[in-house]
């Protein structure tokens, strides 16, 4: 399948790798390729440079957003989520009939608030959208034509592709969304990753829940140790 990963951070390059090692054919899309590739400094999490990790995945097509969603069949967001919007509005007609994967956030960083919640890093970030919207309605709104499914968003991505790696794959993954066969090529693309717990919550408001995890996944890993990766199962 031709599948396009949208954004170059950590996550994307852990879904780019994976997707190539199962012999998909993948495009990255990024705002400015020239831009990216020019980078010699980690970001803000420490990643490396794109460029000096793209030099050892030979094969791999670096595009401008709306190149590389126009090459694709399903195309996965890993656009930072206080950008995700307008990014993938401006490459709508790209978009337009395809399955869209948002596994974005929603995060403020560096939020000036009354009662902080210092980390590792610095303050937790707010959420915005919460409670009465999501980051992936917003996107369903801005596309009308795309088919938004949002999962992955409740693991760190490296376990997203690589399941077995805590537990034996004894955890539960989750997806929502309004098209059912968007939902079932998702599921499908989960399946080959190695997910055998994958829980369908049903339509897309669900995402509003998926997305506020975020801060109760931070809890839990502060508490097991900074950088330690699980995941969590649904007992039914």
């Amino acid at each position: 399948m031709k599948i396009a990963v949208l954004g170059t951070g950590g996550g994307a390059r852990a879904h780019i790798a994976k997707l190539a090692g199962l012999g998909h054919e993948v495009h990255v899309g990024t705002r400015d390729p020239e831009a990216t590739l020019a980078r010699t400094e980690p970001d803000m999490m420490g990643t490396p440079p794109f460029g000096s990790w793209l030099a050892g995945h030979p094969g791999i097509a670096l595009h401008t957003f709306a190149d590389a969603a126009d090459r694709a069949e399903l195309v996965i967001n890993g656009i930072d989520g206080r950008n995700a919007v307008a990014a993938l509005s401006a490459a709508a007609e790209q978009l337009a009939g395809k399955t869209l994967v948002d596994y974005a956030v929603p995060f403020i960083y560096n939020p000036e608030i009354e009662h902080p919640w210092p980390t590792p890093w610095g303050v937790m970030p707010t959420l915005d959208p919460c409670d009465s919207d999501s980051l992936a309605e917003q996107i369903q709104r801005a596309l009308p034509d795309t088919k938004v499914v949002k999962a992955f968003v409740t693991q760190e991505q490296a376990t997203v592709v690589d399941p077995k790696s805590i537990g034996g794959g004894e955890h539960t993954m989750f997806v929502a969304g309004e098209n059912a066969d968007a939902k079932q090529a998702v599921t499908d693309l989960l399946t080959a990753y190695g997910w055998s717990d994958i829980l369908d919550l049903g339509p897309l408001v669900a995402a509003r829940g998926m997305e506020m995890y975020a801060h109760m996944h931070s809890a839990i890993g502060f508490a097991l140790g900074f950088g330690t990766h699980f995941g969590i199962k649904v007992i039914r």
